[in-house]
């Protein structure tokens, strides 16, 4: 079944990552260019966060970041994230009861053993496999 399958086998490995130190305008125009929903945050090779674009697009619209205001004073740093031996059906369930409220997850980072951020799955990624 399509669900058995690992994120290792979907997952996205050609991964755009952004550092701390950049400024959210830069941050989210990347994201834009890249058309892209999410951003890991790396840092001496680490993720040490993430960015969306609509959290990123949603507080620029509203004026809420100073001039200057960098990647780091807003990402999440609380991530979620998965495994690359876990399978679709434990990253859909993760996806759906992660965030509070009728929200869901659309893309995780995928870390492996060693701590190291090795992909992204995302929702798309599914759909593709099970459609």
């Amino acid at each position: 079944m399509m669900l058995d399958k690992k994120v290792k086998e979907i997952m996205t490995t050609d991964l755009i990552t952004i550092t701390p130190d950049i400024d959210v305008v830069y941050a989210f125009e990347k994201l834009m260019e890249h058309k892209i929903s999410a951003m890991p945050v790396v840092s001496d090779g680490k993720m040490v966060g993430i960015i969306t674009a609509t959290d990123l697009g949603h507080n620029l619209i509203l004026d809420k970041y100073e001039l200057g205001t960098q990647v780091e004073e807003i990402m999440v740093k609380d991530v979620v994230s998965v495994s690359p031996e876990d399978t679709i059906a434990s990253v859909v369930e993760t996806m759906n009861t992660s965030v509070q409220g009728s929200g869901i997850l659309n893309q995780l980072p995928v870390i492996d053993d060693n701590g190291d951020l090795v992909g992204i799955i995302s929702d798309g990624d599914i759909i593709k496999v099970i459609s």
